[in-house]
């Protein structure tokens, strides 16, 4: 039975730009999955499957509805074990959540907040309205003031990603030789912007440049599907 993927869109339904719906996609096409993505814009998530959750990703499999792209990961990791792993065992779970509080604290506010306009001119009106004044309430400023500052904050976010970088001389993923789940985490972060937005938030020549392109190239080119913008 085909899983359903309940996957965040603006206006432009073959443009889907969650990070977290992201993660979910990743994780289905690492396990093998045949899933088919249901578009899903800000004002239909309180509708999604009964209203089981205020955000997506969501999915269904069969009877089981599962939310939040970690639980969704956890789950595949569970219900499919004869598939590729998303976490190589107990340790690469926690190695995983590290990585997904490291992306949640260090690398979401500054993307989310530089693409934040971009975002907010794919939306059509009933979902721009919602954007504006959700993501104003959050920032305490129009989201024109935030998009503002984004190039007062790019020097320090591009230091947050030295970790990464040191990382990625040694191993090609995160995961080590082959991508897990922890690759997904930071991957959806990325692709968040490429899909939105054209802003150059990583230079020419950065290491996680060669990484970025592999992701998007991994499962039939899942990730390089979507374009990115223009």
């Amino acid at each position: 039975m085909t899983i359903l993927l309940y996957d965040l869109v603006p206006t432009d339904t073959q443009r889907p730009f969650s990070p977290h719906c992201w993660k979910a996609k990743m994780a289905l096409a690492h396990k093998g999955l045949d899933y088919r993505a249901v578009p899903t814009r800000f004002t239909d998530v309180p509708k999604v499957e009964g209203g089981v959750s205020k955000t997506v990703p969501v999915i269904r499999d069969g009877e089981r509805v599962v939310a939040d792209s970690f639980a969704i990961a956890l789950y595949l990791e569970d219900a499919y074990p004869e598939r590729p792993t998303l976490f190589g065992g107990d340790g690469g779970k926690a190695m995983a959540r590290f990585i997904e509080r490291w992306s949640q604290t260090q690398l979401h506010p500054f993307l989310g907040s530089a693409a934040l306009m971009e975002i907010y001119r794919l939306q059509d009106e009933e979902n721009g309205v919602y954007f504006r004044e959700s993501r104003e309430e959050r920032y305490g400023k129009t989201l024109e003031a935030v998009g503002a500052e984004r190039d007062t904050h790019l020097a320090a976010f591009r230091k947050k990603l030295v970790p990464l970088r040191s990382m990625l001389e040694y191993q090609p993923f995160i995961g080590g030789e082959r991508p897990l789940f922890a690759d997904y985490i930071v991957f959806g972060a990325l692709q968040w912007v490429r899909v939105t937005s054209t802003y150059e938030f990583l230079q020419s020549g950065d290491p996680i440049l060669p990484w970025f392109e592999r992701c998007l190239d991994l499962h039939g080119g899942v990730g390089r599907a979507t374009p990115a913008a223009a």
